[in-house]
């Protein structure tokens, strides 16, 4: 086989698993108590795998959001997050189920989450949900 031959990697797809394997079950929270505040968490270190071609997704994950009651722990939200890293799952589903997810357990009075991907073929992808526009 010549690996110098263009066509040597074409057509081929790495495995990945399926969306169920995203563990949300481990996000935890506890309670708040306090003023209107907006919180911020970032990470450039979210990834997930292109179903398409297996290939790895790597993400700059923001989420703002003003808490209701509950604040999310974070060592859970870095858990969660690590559970996408071999999940085939589509840049934009990602955003929407991780918009779905926070939503879910935190029940905030306002949430963004916005996804930034490194670039791919020469295309920028940014994603965001804000339920305020939802």
């Amino acid at each position: 086989m010549d690996i110098t031959d263009p066509s040597y990697a074409e057509g081929r797809v790495y495995d990945f698993q399926g969306e169920d394997k995203i563990a949300s079950h481990l996000l935890q929270t506890f309670p708040y108590q306090g003023e209107l505040q907006k919180i911020t968490y970032e990470t450039k270190e979210f990834s997930a795998v292109c179903p398409f071609s297996g290939l790895p997704d790597i993400a700059y994950v923001s989420i703002v959001y003003i808490p209701a009651q509950k604040i999310v722990e974070l060592k859970s939200l870095k858990y969660y997050f690590v559970s996408y890293r071999n999940v085939g799952i589509y840049q934009e589903h990602a955003t929407n189920r991780i918009y779905r997810d926070l939503k879910k357990v935190l029940e905030p009075k306002r949430l963004v989450v916005k996804t930034i991907y490194n670039t791919r073929g020469g295309i920028d992808a940014a994603c965001e949900i804000d339920s305020d526009q939802t």
